[in-house]
């Protein structure tokens, strides 16, 4: 098995330093590393020069995991079929990571335990939210019944923006969809991923107020999903404290639903109880807590594949 990292945009034949912890877990346990040039891939568009220190595979073809900055679905099929011209198989074929990077792709599989959510994919949105468009949205979102939201592209949102780009306290008032999805609009940019999506808010177990941004912090974990197993678990954020763990067996149902072999779900409970996912993402490109144990991380998807 082959793990490959970002490179540092500094230096081609050193990782990224933010995965640095990463690579050292990978190669402490024997695992093999690979460099990719992430910038050759995603800002030149340039697949055979971003691949150009990954060697080749020594069966064929050889499993492979890219852990590194998030790609468009594009920019991922691109390099699936450049690896793969090199003997390596990413984990998750284009499809698979289109599956779970995307919210459309598997919130119907698990709209049950789920929050409510609605999407309009970029072709539907035109120049202005303002005039008809506005008026769609606000048919659409009905949904809700009035019910605070929150706003989001398919993949990410601008949380530590909370209250300007993020959440909409009543999902009726016109004047606060337009300001708030705008802003929102006008923060992602050319980096706004499939569209908008609005989910209803949910009143999830409090954690504490994040220390900078003032967003409320909910009681959230990140569990990785390998082959329909959990293999590892989290707590997703640094700060407050946790004082219990995730219920499991009852998310170990869920696993094996989504049409990923490798992929993040994140999840919470409401203060009525209950548990929801919150997201899923490819696990590729799901980070790892700052608190996270690498070693542990990487062990378990080791214990997994060796089966």
């Amino acid at each position: 098995m082959r793990v490959i990292f970002c490179a540092s945009p500094l230096s081609i034949r050193q990782p990224d330093e933010l995965y640095q912890n990463e690579v050292d877990a990978v190669q402490n346990l024997g695992v093999e590393t690979s460099l990719l040039d992430f910038e050759a891939l995603t800002q030149e568009a340039n697949v055979q020069r971003a691949v150009r220190m990954i060697s080749p595979g020594e069966t064929q073809p050889e499993l492979a995991i890219y852990r590194g900055w998030m790609l468009t679905p594009a920019q991922y099929e691109l390099l699936y079929e450049a690896l793969l011209a090199k003997g390596l198989k990413l984990i998750n074929d284009p499809v698979q990571y289109r599956h779970c990077h995307f919210l459309p792709g598997w919130f119907n599989l698990l709209k049950e335990h789920t929050s409510k959510s609605v999407w309009f994919p970029i072709e539907e949105l035109g120049d202005s939210l303002s005039g008809p468009i506005l008026k769609k949205l606000l048919a659409d979102l009905a949904i809700f019944e009035g019910s605070p939201a929150i706003v989001k592209d398919y993949v990410k949102s601008e949380k530590h923006r909370w209250h300007e780009a993020c959440f909409i306290p009543d999902s009726r008032d016109s004047s606060v969809v337009f300001r708030v999805s705008s802003k929102f609009l006008e923060l992602r940019g050319h980096n706004l991923q499939g569209g908008l999506v609005f989910r209803q808010f949910e009143e999830f177990k409090p954690l504490t107020t994040h220390s900078q941004s003032g967003m409320p912090l909910i009681e959230e974990y990140r569990l990785f999903v390998m082959d329909g197993q959990i293999v590892h678990w989290i707590p997703y954020w640094e700060e407050g404290e946790y004082k219990g763990q995730p219920p499991l067996a009852e998310f170990a149902e869920i696993a094996p639903i989504p049409r990923s072999r490798f992929f993040s779900m994140d999840i919470a409970q409401t203060k009525d109880g209950r548990w929801l996912v919150v997201e899923l993402g490819d696990g590729q490109v799901t980070g790892l807590p700052d608190n996270a144990n690498a070693t542990e991380f990487y062990k378990a998807i080791l214990h997994r594949n060796s089966k």
